[in-house]
């Protein structure tokens, strides 16, 4: 029998298991619309582990979006502070699941990929073979940012321009991003969201980098356990992926973290696989929220599990071509109570202040004229905090007309 808070057998409902997930990544229910301090951003980022970093700024960055869905309106500048100031820093980037803010504290824990990496046995096989081929370069910018101090992809000596190569970078930008991948350069800061590459000794604590690495089999054992806490529930793909652990090493650490008891394996309905509890997990009688989701939200990153968590199918449509995308370029899933109820394709126009609703979907079977003012009233927070103003809604898509009607009641 499962010794879960709420839990009563080694077996739980689909419905429980959405109540488990959305009670560990922070959507208890609670009120979206008091004043946020660091205090509360930290409590969540404490449980979410990281915030996934990722360049596109149709809407707004998406790391700003996970504290946003969970706690309301707060101060995006308070979280830049929290990120690159030097007196207040709380995180340091790195690849996790995928490039991401990660607390400080965790920092030893991230090292085995870095050391891999240095190894030759990194993300890419294009950073590998960098590495491999032009070793003089890397000494030589690496050299060039000790003796000189942080330094941008344009500022690297013999760097030259982008050639529309891989990812279309520049050879100084791929020594920068090759060094940072071994961990011997970090992001001091970001100026104009382009990264600012310094030694980590200049950057991180004394205190964090003088911290032991522990051994493999002991990182990937935490790892998956706070992968577990952050998740609630999770089979051992989705436990793996949470940090992008290697294969074999991972299961290796989900039969160590079940015999240590610290993972409770159950049988989840409709999951063709074993479902993991952390030890900590809580089933309550409601969670959920009214929140719009970043396409990188934890809740949502796994595409899979999205699909049996919520039975919500759902693809980033980013590099579609126009014609063949059916939600839209940039969109985000809405959270209605304890369901994905439909997906927004939203975009801040910020010269004309309007936060726009180029379409708005809604699932089959959800009823759109009983969650279109939770929305709209979502979209109102929303458009403050990103100080538009204004919310504009699109004719596009099965949503639009009900979300139309319930953003015009609300200005009344």
């Amino acid at each position: 029998m499962a010794r879960i808070r709420g839990v009563t057998s080694n077996s739980i409902s689909l419905a429980e298991a959405r109540r488990v997930a959305l009670q560990s990544q922070g959507f208890t229910g609670q009120s979206r619309t008091g004043k946020v301090t660091w205090t509360h951003m930290k409590a969540v980022v404490q449980q979410l582990h990281l915030l996934q970093i990722d360049s596109v700024n149709v809407l707004v960055r998406s790391h700003y979006l996970p504290l946003y869905a969970r706690l309301g309106a707060y101060d995006m500048a308070a979280l830049d502070a929290r990120s690159f100031k030097p007196a207040k820093r709380h995180f340091f980037e790195c690849w996790a699941h995928e490039a991401s803010l990660v607390p400080l504290e965790l920092h030893p824990l991230m090292r085995w990929r870095m050391h891999r990496a240095q190894a030759g046995d990194g993300i890419y096989s294009s950073m590998d073979n960098f590495a491999r081929d032009e070793k003089s370069f890397l000494k030589e910018t690496l050299e060039h940012i000790r003796n000189n101090g942080p330094i941008r992809a344009s500022e690297v000596p013999g760097g030259g321009k982008a050639d529309g190569g891989w990812w279309g970078w520049s050879k100084g930008k791929l020594a920068l991003e090759t060094l940072f991948d071994h961990g011997l350069v970090t992001a001091a800061t970001r100026q104009g969201f382009e990264r600012v590459y310094d030694l980590p000794e200049r950057v991180i604590p004394s205190e964090i980098l003088s911290k032991p690495t522990p051994p493999e089999p002991d990182v990937f054992r935490t790892l998956i356990a706070m992968s577990a806490e952050a998740l609630g529930i999770a089979t051992e793909i989705d436990l793996r992926d949470y940090f992008r652990l290697p294969v074999a090493e991972a299961r290796k650490a989900v039969v160590e973290n079940v015999e240590a008891g610290t993972l409770v394996p159950v049988a989840v309905e409709g999951w063709n696989k074993t479902g993991y509890l952390h030890k900590a997990a809580k089933l309550p009688q409601k969670a959920g929220a009214t929140a719009l989701l970043s396409p990188f939200d934890p809740i949502v990153w796994n595409r899979d599990r999205a699909k049996r968590l919520f039975n919500f199918h759902y693809r980033i449509e980013l590099y579609t071509p126009e014609e063949k995308r059916k939600f839209g370029y940039y969109v985000l899933p809405f959270l209605a109570g304890e369901n994905l109820a439909g997906r927004l394709c939203l975009k801040s126009d910020r010269q004309s202040g309007t936060l726009l609703v180029n379409r708005a979907h809604i699932e089959a079977g959800k009823n759109a004229a009983e969650i279109a003012p939770a929305i709209a009233a979502e979209l109102c927070l929303m458009s403050d905090w990103l100080g538009l103003g204004k919310v504009k809604v699109a004719r596009g898509g099965n949503f639009a007309k009900a979300l139309s009607a319930a953003m015009r009641d609300s200005a009344r």
